[in-house]
């Protein structure tokens, strides 16, 4: 009982932990420090967090692994969740602050900017995740088709990185760490598929 109220006060904290960002946007919106161009900020702050929370879910798996901590795979779920949430923040700001739902706008972007359809890409692939992040939907679709599934994070997380590579253009520093950070967790997992650690069991969402 007490561990599992230790557990439940972790996970709390995590969960407000993850919810300093948006407190931060917030907290400069009231205090006018969203720099001269807000709507450029909180897209680039929210499209940054996304990809944070991303890299942050898939070094769950090597973390728990690497340290036997098998008990961090509770916080996976709710970090995924996280970046879907701070995804859709980004979407959002686009869509409505700087396109105020103009659809031919946002098809001559998408013409002429590839970075935009890479990154919207990206956040559609974390639709179906966030949707069967649930026990229930493991049981629905099967261990196996659920992972399956979820291998889609890999392909979202390198698809955010080229869209935020080709967004920056010249400063490209911020992208090529969360690239490196990608390609050695994608690394690690392509590692552990060939040379599997005798300890692998199906990670459920807690």
């Amino acid at each position: 009982m007490r561990k599992l109220l230790i557990s439940n006060w972790a996970k709390v904290a995590v969960f407000l932990i993850c919810l300093l960002p948006l407190a931060a946007l917030v907290w400069r919106a009231i205090h006018n420090g969203l720099t001269a161009n807000p709507i450029e900020f909180i897209t680039h702050s929210t499209g940054d967090w996304t990809l944070r929370f991303l890299c942050m879910t898939l070094a769950i798996t090597p973390l728990r692994k690497i340290f036997r901590q098998p008990n961090l795979i509770r916080f996976r779920r709710m970090l995924g969740l996280f970046a879907f949430f701070y995804g859709c923040l980004h979407f959002t700001t686009y869509i409505w602050f700087d396109k105020f739902f103009d659809l031919a706008e946002m098809g001559k972007d998408v013409a002429k900017r590839p970075y935009i359809t890479l990154g919207f890409t990206a956040f559609v692939l974390l639709i179906p995740l966030a949707i069967t992040s649930t026990a229930g939907w493991i049981r629905r679709l099967g261990g196996r088709r659920w992972q399956l599934l979820h291998r889609l994070i890999y392909v979202s997380a390198v698809a955010g990185v080229i869209h935020y590579y080709w967004l920056v253009k010249s400063a490209v520093l911020r992208p090529l760490i969360y690239a490196v950070i990608v390609a050695v967790l994608l690394l690690w997992r392509f590692g552990d598929k060939l040379w599997p650690r005798s300890d692998t069991v199906l990670e459920r969402p807690s």
